[in-house]
C-alpha cells in the first residue's frame, strides 16, 4: 500500500470543488443570456429616447455635441435597433460594435465626470454595458441566433 500525501489529497479535493463542468454543457447559453439582457436594456433606453428625442437632442446640445439633432437620432436608432438585433442574434458583431461605441462615447462625455457609482450618474452601468458589447463583438451571437442559422445555410 502506498501512503498518500495529505497535502496532495487536499489540493485535489479543492480543485474538484472549484472546477465547474458547466462550461462543457452550457457554453452555448452564455451569449444568448448576454444578448437577451443587453438587448432588452438597449431597447428600453432607445425607446425612451424615441418618445422624446427633442429632450435627448437638447441634452446633447447642452454638452456641446456637434450636430445634436443628427446624433440624437443616430444614438436612438443604434440603441433601439441594435438592442433588437442583439436579442435576435442578427448581425450581432456589428450591432454590438455600434453599441460599444455608443457606450464608450457616453462614458467619456457624460458619465466619467460623475465618478464611478451609478447612483451619482457615474460610469458604472455604462461600463458594464460597454464590456458586454465588446464581449459580444468578440464572441459573436452564439448557437441560438439568426446569425448562426444563416451561417449554417451558407
Amino acid at each position: 500500500m502506498v501512503a498518500q500525501n495529505p497535502a496532495a489529497c487536499h489540493t485535489l479535493t479543492i480543485m474538484k470543488l472549484l472546477s465547474c463542468k458547466c462550461a462543457e454543457k452550457w457554453s452555448d447559453v452564455a451569449p444568448l443570456v448576454l444578448r437577451l439582457a443587453v438587448g432588452a436594456v438597449f431597447i428600453v433606453h432607445g425607446y425612451s429616447k424615441v418618445v422624446d428625442v427633442a429632450a435627448f437632442e437638447g441634452m446633447l446640445a447642452s454638452i456641446s455635441v456637434p450636430l445634436p439633432a443628427f446624433f440624437a437620432w443616430v444614438v436612438t436608432l443604434v440603441e433601439l435597433l441594435g438592442g433588437a438585433a442583439l436579442i435576435l442574434g442578427l448581425l450581432t458583431h456589428w450591432a454590438a460594435k455600434l453599441i460599444a461605441i455608443d457606450m464608450l462615447v457616453a462614458i467619456l462625455l457624460i458619465h466619467w465626470k460623475n465618478g464611478f457609482m451609478v447612483s451619482g450618474g457615474g460610469a458604472e452601468f455604462a461600463l458594464v454595458l460597454f464590456a458586454a458589447a465588446v464581449a459580444l463583438t468578440i464572441t459573436g451571437a452564439g448557437k441560438w441566433s439568426v446569425d448562426q442559422m444563416w451561417h449554417k445555410k451558407s
